[in-house]
């Protein structure tokens, strides 16, 4: 199983971020894929999660409303559309996948003026 992200990187608040998650090595669409993020000095939690076929999604509160997420299988990608970023959502941002309990590498997401 691999996992790649991509698409961070230093945005103003209010700003947007679409990240994507190419993945390999499994049946993707069998698997609901899940976004997580970091801050540093915080444990990691979830952002936002889809099902195998996208026709449920499950959100933070803290991100509801601002942050996207889908999913194409014929590419084997996820993608997080982040809108109307904050601050307080830099952090890593890594795809998750069930087959492995595997991880990406993560991408950097800063929001700062």
């Amino acid at each position: 199983v691999q996992l790649v992200e991509s698409g961070g990187g230093l945005v103003q608040p209010g700003g947007s971020l679409t990240l994507s998650c190419a993945a390999s090595g499994f049946t993707f669409s069998r698997y609901a894929m899940t976004w997580y993020r970091q801050a540093p000095g915080k444990e990691r939690e979830l952002v936002a999660e889809i099902s195998g076929f996208g026709s449920n999604r499950n959100y933070a509160d803290s991100v509801k409303g601002r942050f996207t997420i889908s999913r194409d299988n014929a590419k084997n990608a996820v993608y997080l559309q982040m809108n109307s970023l904050k601050p307080e959502d830099t952090a890593v941002y890594y795809c998750y996948a069930p087959p492995g309990a595997s991880w990406g590498q993560g991408t950097q997401v800063t929001v700062s003026a």
